[in-house]
Parts: C-alpha cells; structure tokens; sequence
C-alpha cells in the first residue's frame, strides 16, 4: 500500500476548491501541513485521556485490559481514521463530517451527523479540562496541602475553560504554534515519564502483571462484559482527530495536509501511549492504594511512590501542561464546528455564533459558545462519582458515530463518490465497512451500566444523553432546520486527480 503519483505535480487551489465545494474562504489560512497533524494529535492527547482514565482503568478490567484493549482499540480506530481521511481529502471544509454526509446522504443525515459531531465536541472540552483541573488539584495538594473539594475543583475547570477562550479567541496563528510546541511536548513527556519510572530504583511489576493480571472492582459478575467496558479507556482517548478536518479551511493544501494529519495524529499516539501504559503500570507499587490515591489521581499516587515528591510534581506538571495544550486544541475544533453548523444555518441565533473578527480571521462568538456548553456540561461531576465517566462516554458515544456516518455514506455510494487525492484505492471497502461494524458496537457498549449496583448516582446517563441530543436534533428539524439550514450548491470543484495518494 505504497503513495502513487499520477498527473500534474501541483494540487488545485485550497481557496478553488473550497469556492468549489460551496463556501468563500474567510478565515486565515495560516496552518500548515504539520500544524494540522499538530491539531489532532494534542486533542486526542494520550497525556490527557491516559491519565485521566487511567483510574477507570485499573478498575475495569485492570492491566490487562488496558494494554491489550489500548493494543486493540487502537488499530480499530486506525482503520476508522483511515475510512474518514479519505472522505475528507474529497470534501476538506470547516463543517467536516456533517458537509460530507450531506453530499453523500442528504440534510438528514447531515443533521443528525452535525449534532452528534457537536455533542461529542463539546462533551470532548468539558472532559479535557475537568480532567485537567483534578490533575491541577493533585498537585496543589502535593506542594501546598491543597484539599481538592468538588467545588474548588469546578472553579479551577472554570479558570481552564477561560484560559482557552482567551488563547483561541487571540487567532489561529497562536493556536497552530501552541499545537506544534504540543507535539513536541507530548512525546517528549512521555519519554520522561517512562523513562523515569522504568529507570527509578524501585520495584517493578512483572511482564506478566502488565499483559495478564485482570482487575474488576466494578461489582459486574460478567469478566467478559467488564473487559468490553474497560475499552473506554482507549477509545475515549483515541477521539477528536477530526479536529484536523475541522480546521482544513484555515490548513494549506488541505486535501492532503488533513488526510494526512488524520492518520498521523492516530498512529503516533497509538505507539506512544502503549509505551506510556506500560511504564505506569509497571511501576504500581500498591495497587489499591493507587486506586484510593489521597489525591485523586492515581498515576500522581504512581508518581509518588516510585519517585518521591519532588519527582511526583514534576511529572504531574508535564501531565499538566499537555492537558492544557490539549483542551486548547479541543476548543479551536469545537468552535471551527459551530461556525460551521451556524453558517449553514442548523443552530439557534446562526448569526451571531458565524460571525467572524475581522482582525484575526477568528470565530470569537462560536469560541466562548463553546466553553459556555462545556461549563455546564461537567457539574454533575460535583455530585455523582461516575459523573466524569458519563461525560466522557457522551464524548465516545456523541463523536464517534458521527465519524462513522460520512465513511457508511461513501461506501454506500459506491461509484458516485470521486475520491480526493488521498484516498485508500482498492482498500476502502474492506477498511470502511470493519469500521463501521466496529463503531456500531462500542456506541451500543458505552450506553450500558458501567458499575453495579445501579443507583441514581452510579447510573450511566451517556445513554439519555445521546438520546436527548437526538430528540432535540428532531425536534430543531422538524420546527426550523428543514427551512434554515442549507449547505451551498456546489459549482464543480477543480479535479482532485492532480495528485493521487492511495493507501
């Protein structure tokens, strides 16, 4: 499956091909190639989702879920990221996958899809950042005697949420450079992590704890069930790479640069969180005491029991700071999906969340629109202890099916669907359709009871959640959408075969 070339050595216009697909260019076209990677790869983030569901983890299913399900997951969402590159090399807007499913299945489904994209978007700020915040906590609890209560820790989520409003709202330019400085940033944590606690003078769990030892404290009898609910560690992480897709407008030679930052951000994340994972977990030295960490955060109880301290807050600032760099990127997706959404007409007072500052080329209204949803998303996190578990499902569940419906909506045009210039040649099919199976079945998986005995805190609301959206989705159809929301007519984009890519 190597790259082909055919044709002229130059692809058509980004501003052509976009007036092509319906749209005039007014936002800053300042991102390149690397920063749309960048994009993706700090808001699926494995210093954020790792960490953060690292607790969930050794609770559902233990080691061995995490490392195999991490293993597993991972190439199933590769191919799944593969599926919806190609469909965005054809159709690279700001709208993303609700404009490739209404080129592809029409306004009804590009409705549904578009909510559910928003849904997963703005779930995917709000689970960031509250988990920044109770790293944050940590390790003020660590240096200071900090007592993270629910409440200080909504107020310091508030305080993240502000700082990324301000950042993002200051231009695309700032967030491309912050993104790029995050790549670096990630993957250079993450060899400090490893390396720091492989190489620490401590004890160290055997190769067979770490791809063998289960682990349920979920009160669910069913080990296979437990396992199957332990991928949200995973699959939770794996998410917000259509981020690159979402900022094609603002990318140079995006037909390319998108695809690519796509597949990029999934595999180089799927190779260093296994390394992470690894690391961590062979460095647990009391396994339920790192489950009931006095901080809150297991891998910061890790920290300290094999590095000491002063070891501890250091890591815990790097885990820090690419979450940060992480709900930065987070929020420049969401806000680019309401300007999209809004321009086209499918959310309430469209005209204010589309405009545009004319000084920085910036969605400044979709931006704090977007913080404003996820501050109100994460407070039944103050009163439920699954709480963060649900907002982080919604992000699966919201998201995920709506990457799924742009790549069965290809398949299923068969012929009618003119490949951009990356696209998976013979492969798509067999590719497509083992990701749609497979997104069917952890949409269903991540709706079910995750703990037992169900009570009305430990209940799993993901499923009312999605539910919910969809009702208000029909009901926005059924009294306006099918009158306002309108994507443009297309006037015959510049032939995409200038430069073909097949995987």
């Amino acid at each position: 499956m190597s790259p082909r070339r055919t044709g002229a050595h130059r692809l058509a216009n980004d501003d052509e091909v976009l007036a092509g697909l319906g749209y005039k260019s007014v936002l800053a076209r300042r991102m390149g190639p690397f920063g749309n990677f960048a994009i993706s790869f700090s808001v699926i983030s494995i210093l954020s989702g790792c960490m953060t569901l690292y607790g969930f983890g050794l609770n559902t299913g233990g080691p061995a879920v995490i490392m195999w399900g991490w293993a597993g997951v991972g190439l199933m969402v590769l191919l799944l990221g593969m599926s919806l590159a190609e469909v965005t090399s054809a159709y690279p807007t700001s709208g993303g996958l609700y404009y490739m499913a209404d080129r592809l299945g029409g306004p009804r489904w590009a409705w549904v899809t578009g909510w559910l994209n928003l849904l997963g978007l703005l779930g995917a700020i709000a689970g960031i950042d509250y988990g920044a915040a109770t790293f944050v906590g940590a390790f003020a609890n660590l240096q200071w005697g900090f007592v993270p209560t629910p409440e200080k820790t909504m107020m310091i989520f508030a305080a993240i949420l502000l700082l990324h409003a301000l950042l993002n709202v200051a231009g695309v330019r700032l967030v491309s450079v912050l993104n790029s400085v995050s790549v670096w940033w990630h993957l250079a944590g993450v060899a400090i992590i490893a390396g720091a606690l492989w190489t620490a003078p401590a004890e160290h769990r055997s190769p067979e704890f770490v791809f063998t030892h289960f682990n349920n404290g979920t009160g669910i009898s069913n080990g296979l069930y437990v396992t199957a609910l332990g991928l949200l560690l995973a699959q939770y992480t794996f998410c917000g790479y259509d981020a690159s897709s979402h900022l094609s407008e603002e990318t140079t030679q995006a037909q390319l640069s998108a695809p690519r930052g796509i597949v990029r951000s999934i595999w180089v994340s799927w190779i260093a969180g296994f390394i992470l994972l690894a690391g961590l977990t062979s460095a647990i030295q009391d396994y339920t005491g790192t489950q009931s960490s006095a901080t809150g955060v297991p891998p910061a109880q890790i920290f300290l029991d094999v590095l000491g301290a002063d070891g501890a807050k250091a890591l815990m600032l790097v885990v820090i700071v690419a979450q940060l760099f992480c709900g930065n990127a987070e929020t420049a997706a969401a806000s680019r999906m309401v300007f999209a959404f809004s321009r086209d007409g499918a959310i309430p007072f469209a005209a204010t969340w589309r405009r545009v500052s004319p000084r920085t080329k910036t969605p400044v209204a979709a931006v704090w629109l977007s913080v404003g949803v996820a501050l109100v998303l994460a407070p039944p996190s103050l009163y439920s202890p699954s709480a963060y578990a649900a907002v982080t499902a919604i992000n699966v569940i919201g998201i995920t099916p709506a990457y799924a419906i742009p790549v069965y909506l290809r398949l299923r045009a068969g012929n009618r669907f003119t490949p951009g210039p990356w696209n998976l040649g013979r492969w798509s099919k067999p590719i497509g359709w083992t990701a749609v199976a497979w997104v069917a079945f952890v949409t269903v998986l991540f709706c079910l009871p995750q703990v037992a005995p169900i009570t009305a805190t430990s209940f799993n609301y993901a499923g009312v959640a999605l539910t919910a959206v969809l009702m208000l989705a029909w009901v926005l159809w059924i009294t306006k959408g099918r009158r306002t929301y309108k994507i443009p007519s297309t006037i015959g984009a510049p032939a995409n075969t200038a430069f073909e890519e097949v995987i």
